[in-house]
């Protein structure tokens, strides 16, 4: 018993302390936030504007292509694995030797999330009683100041827990970003893996990373999501 632990924890030196292999796992957060931030920027822009062009053709019947091209959008990226989406927009638009794989990574996640973020604003806006547009119409607003100065700010306090949870998921699903070469925090455990000749070590401490950015983001989340709740009563 005494052995194995023994050789458990030495395990687990080596694959974080020997020749400073920590740094590798911080190298490789960095990168996983840098590509977790830009694509929650992208995403959020993407799906902000799909599900306000979404909402504001429904009703007119010469701009449903627009839609329509919208929804094809929506169901594709949500029908598909976000590693083929990966590798296709690697491959078929990123040809130059050039092309920078973090932002290669950002861009894919970022219209992934585009897709579901898109579905969470729309509904998020359609939750919002009709009378709301009136009110803002009667205040000399035209639709688009309605809908960004009325309509949405009330849509963003009914979304706010669902966004949260899809920023959650993007940032454990960056974790398929190192088959592109992205020294991301998965790759550079398997990388550590590679040099101690024990891969499982250096998974669970990265495993250990992912817990708690999940962990300390639902904390703040539910922070905030008291904070609005107050600000409602008071």
């Amino acid at each position: 018993m005494v052995e194995w632990l023994k050789s458990v924890i030495d395990g687990y030196y080596n694959a974080f302390i020997t020749e400073n292999r920590y740094l590798y796992y911080l190298d490789g957060l960095r990168i996983t936030l840098e590509i977790s931030l830009l694509a929650i920027l992208i995403g959020v822009i993407i799906g902000t504007l799909v599900a306000v062009i979404k909402v504001s053709v429904a009703n007119s019947k010469g701009l449903k292509w627009i839609g329509a091209i919208c929804n094809g959008y929506i169901n594709i990226i949500r029908g598909t694995p976000v590693m083929l989406q990966l590798l296709i927009i690697y491959n078929l638009v990123f040809t130059s030797r050039n092309a920078n794989e973090v932002i290669v990574a950002a861009i894919c996640f970022g219209i992934n999330s585009g897709a579901y973020v898109a579905e969470i604003v729309r509904a998020g806006i359609e939750s919002i009683d009709r009378g709301q547009n009136e009110a803002g119409r009667s205040l000399g607003f035209n639709a688009n100041q309605t809908m960004f100065y009325i309509i949405m700010p009330q849509a963003i306090k009914n979304i706010l827990p669902a966004l949260g949870n899809e920023f959650i998921v993007l940032i454990k699903e960056t974790s398929v970003a190192s088959i592109i070469a992205v020294t991301d925090l998965t790759k550079a455990a398997q990388y550590i893996g590679s040099r101690t000749w024990d891969i499982l070590p250096p998974l669970i401490i990265a495993a250990i990373f992912y817990l708690i950015i999940v962990l300390g983001l639902t904390k703040l989340l539910g922070l905030f999501e008291r904070r609005l709740s107050q600000g409602d009563h008071n």
